[in-house]
């Protein structure tokens, strides 16, 4: 089947495309088609290491201009500032561990870390690696001292990696990265004024100081919800459970661990916001008492562990509405249809977004996802499996269209509570 060309959204803009010595930079070539479909212009800079695994002439084809690479070739032309300078976007995809290292300590011994230090428009690196070396503390050193310069990292994806082991390094898909620098060249604002109240990932709920119940959420679709609404010209605050996820750029994040702790928040900020968007995975239940101490399996003598259902938080949000546009998630693994519509009614949402959870296509854990959107007075919408961040935006655009039921009206407040 053919693939769909993707809209026109970067007609006239310049995009600098950084390939450097990963095994992924046969991805940068599928990149760089999806990034001339979508109207930019791109000049490809590569590290020697790079032209080891894919030919220069490869992308001056598709690209319809000379690769830079050498530093000190047509040092006339002075390349490592030029390009920048015409440039709205720096984009290093595949980014090595190498070049991350070299990139967050101003090192200049080639043509991109050069470019790098003299650099006046957004820059964009999508990290690929092996998972061990994308877990070291030194790599997430170098990973977060870029961020807080205000450099924007499309997080690496957990799959099967050049190694044949599974873990997270896999370089993000192209629809990410497209979707990432779409937002930030030609930004859409069309969630300006927004004051968007978002929860994320799973909740614990203490058996002992050592042990907890949880669930398998990874928090990346409540974290890709935040980025893209942000991204998009909203205020947005984000109250996330235990996650190894980092803190969205311009997302004011509110850490919690416990279903209680999290209802307070969403709660102290309510009134704030505009829209409400519960993609936690909050777990149903709680031990009804937890141990002061740890439960030594000596001490254990066999009893059942009682538990006591946790406060349906959506629920009780929905009953305080005033002016929210209320927007619900549901895991379910069995009639994900007839269950979600349930919840629609008995939650009186505007907006219900439903995913599978268990077995192999589970959303839980994953970087993509499938979703069945339901609302009140239309059809249910199936939105196909896509990499979280692009169905991130996808559903943005569904919520924007979803009126809010009518409530009684209350003026919101102009900040959230601290």
């Amino acid at each position: 089947m053919a693939q769909t060309i993707p809209r026109l959204q970067m007609g006239g803009k310049r995009v600098v495309l950084a390939v450097t010595g990963s095994i992924a930079a046969y991805k940068a070539v599928g990149l760089l088609r999806l990034l001339t479909q979508s109207g930019a212009t791109v000049q490809v800079v590569m590290t020697e290491a790079a032209t080891r695994f894919v030919a220069p002439l490869t992308f001056e084809v598709l690209s319809g201009s000379p690769v830079t690479s050498d530093l000190f070739a047509g040092h006339q032309d002075m390349k490592h500032l030029s390009l920048t300078e015409r440039a709205d976007l720096l984009l290093v995809a595949p980014c090595t561990a190498n070049t991350l290292a070299k990139l967050a300590l101003g090192l200049a011994d080639n043509v991109l870390g050069t470019m790098a230090l003299t650099l006046q428009c957004p820059l964009v690196i999508c990290p690929a690696m092996d998972g061990d070396m994308w877990a070291h503390p030194t790599v997430q050193a170098h990973a977060e001292t870029l961020r807080r310069r205000g450099a924007v990292l499309v997080e690496p994806e957990i799959g099967e990696l050049a190694s044949g082991q599974c873990g997270q390094g896999r370089l993000a898909a192209e629809e990410t990265i497209l979707a990432t620098v779409e937002a930030i060249v030609q930004p859409r604002l069309d969630w300006q004024g927004e004051r968007v109240l978002i929860s994320a990932g799973p909740t614990q709920e203490p058996i002992d100081p050592v042990r907890f119940l949880s669930n398998g959420s990874s928090g990346k679709m409540g974290y890709a919800l935040a980025e893209a609404a942000v991204l998009r010209g909203a205020e947005v605050v984000l109250v996330s459970g235990p996650t190894r996820l980092p803190r969205p750029s311009r997302v004011t994040v509110v850490p919690v661990v416990t279903a209680d702790e999290m209802l307070h928040a969403l709660t102290a900020r309510f009134d704030w916001a505009t829209t409400v968007i519960m993609a936690a995975a909050v777990g149903d239940f709680r031990p009804k008492q937890a141990l002061s101490h740890k439960l030594k399996k000596e001490e254990w003598t066999g009893e059942s562990l009682q538990l006591e259902r946790t406060p349906d938080i959506l629920l009780a949000l929905s009953a305080q509405r005033t002016h929210q546009r209320m927007i619900g998630f549901a895991a379910e693994t069995d009639h994900l249809l007839e269950h979600g519509q349930s919840k629609l009614r008995k939650k009186q949402l505007d907006m219900l977004v439903v995913n599978q959870v268990g077995g192999q296509q589970s959303a839980f854990g994953r970087d993509d996802n499938e979703v069945m959107v339901l609302t009140p007075d239309a059809p249910p919408v199936h939105m196909p499996r896509m990499p979280k961040r692009q169905l991130a935006d996808k559903l943005l655009d569904h919520i924007g269209q979803v009126p809010v039921r009518a409530v009684r009206p209350s003026p919101a407040s102009s900040s959230p509570s601290q």
